[in-house]
């Protein structure tokens, strides 16, 4: 999670973001409504501008919105969080991902074979999700409240769920942190989101720590 509230203003503005992190408190409820319907009307605002981007801004321009992305990790967690959020904002609210998703793709590719190669093409995009239950979200507290290691996700996903909150611990030990998909800066991120420090007991291990003080029998990586 980025949670710099001073970048440029983009859909947000500081305000908005100093809003979301906690760290703008309303007077009056009704302020709170009103901060919290502005943000609704500037992220759907700024989604329907995707469409002029799409189709009025030039390729160079394009092109440097997202050069160079291997090496920039806020770029492509912010493209990451912007595809998780049209998921969850379509599949809660009753819509199709799955043909928005491919409409988009098909037609991305189209244009890319005609403007490259000169070429028409059909497209086939193939979308499939398969979900297995590992654990569940009481048996994952559980763990916490007994000072257990979980997973990163696992912590994820009882962080985004809200109804515990990990601050209450001293310090949470993770496991499998050795994953592919945890190595662009995810334990940072989530860390700071805790307003925590993260470190390293070995190279599939960190401890999440809320105190700041690490553990002589835990050497950092």
């Amino acid at each position: 999670m980025n949670t710099e509230i001073d970048r440029e203003r983009g859909v947000l503005s500081p305000a908005d973001r100093a809003y979301l992190l906690g760290e703008r408190e309303m007077s009056h409820d009704q302020s709170k409504r009103n901060a919290e319907a502005r943000i609704r009307r500037r992220i759907r605002a700024g989604i329907c501008d995707f469409d002029l981007f799409l189709q009025t801004l030039p390729e160079k321009d394009r092109r440097q919105v997202f050069d160079p992305p291997e090496s920039d990790e806020e770029l492509i967690g912010g493209v990451r969080a912007m595809l998780a959020f049209a998921y969850l904002g379509l599949e809660e609210s009753g819509g199709d991902f799955e043909s928005v998703l491919e409409r988009a793709v098909r037609s991305c590719e189209e244009y890319l074979a005609a403007a490259e190669s000169d070429e028409t093409v059909s497209v086939d995009v193939t979308f499939e999700v398969e979900t297995t239950v590992d654990s569940s979200l009481s048996d994952v507290v559980a763990r916490l409240e007994a000072d257990e290691p979980v997973m990163p996700r696992e912590l994820f996903t009882v962080v985004m769920q809200g109804d515990h909150d990990p601050t209450v611990h001293d310090r949470i030990t993770l496991v499998n942190v050795d994953d592919d998909e945890l190595k662009d800066g995810f334990l940072e991120r989530m860390a700071t989101y805790l307003d925590a420090n993260v470190r390293y007991a070995n190279d599939s291990r960190a401890i999440i720590d809320f105190e700041g003080e690490g553990r002589d029998d835990e050497p950092e990586r």
